[in-house]
């Protein structure tokens, strides 16, 4: 399944690989946020998924920058 996320990923364009960094952003920023208020998350896997998430669409994001 996870194969599936990443070639979905690699053919998307930079446009949408930059809104799905934001909305992964926004999501980390909830997480972060309800942990500071909350002192425990009921998932906390969570903020380390997204935050690797984000991290692959960052690096798709730069190699398609420089393939350009």
């Amino acid at each position: 399944m996870a194969k599936r996320k990443k070639a979905s990923a690699s053919e998307r364009s930079v446009e949408e690989l930059q809104k799905a960094a934001a909305d992964l952003e926004a999501e980390i920023f909830m997480l972060r946020n309800e942990l500071a208020l909350q002192r425990k998350l009921e998932k906390p896997h969570l903020l380390k998924e997204k935050r690797h998430e984000r991290a692959r669409i960052l690096t798709l994001m730069t190699q398609q920058q420089r393939e350009a």
